[in-house]
């Protein structure tokens, strides 16, 4: 028996990142709609995660913030908007 994947909704964040020399985005820290602000300790792990609903390339970071491992999503714009590159979110669990 397959278990339910629980059921999640996207919260778009602020987030501050550096691009090194040779393009790699690193992200730094999170802000909140709210204005917190919460840095990012550390990058665990990264690999491609592609949008499977909105049918766009992505990218999921493994990140530690405070202490916390979390992931945090960066979803590629579309094509038919060239100056915008992207944006972050996170996701949290639907109450149902």
């Amino acid at each position: 028996m397959q278990s339910a994947k629980a059921k999640t909704e996207r919260i778009y964040v602020k987030v501050t990142s550096d691009f090194d020399a040779t393009g790699y985005m690193q992200p730094r820290a999170i802000t909140w709609a709210d204005g917190r602000t919460f840095v990012i300790e550390q990058i665990r792990d990264f690999r491609p995660a592609a949008s499977m609903e909105a049918g766009r390339g992505g990218d999921c970071y493994t990140v530690v913030v405070n202490g916390v491992e979390k992931h945090l999503f960066f979803e590629r714009s579309d094509r038919l908007f060239p100056s915008r590159v992207g944006r972050w979110f996170v996701e949290r669990p639907v109450q149902a």
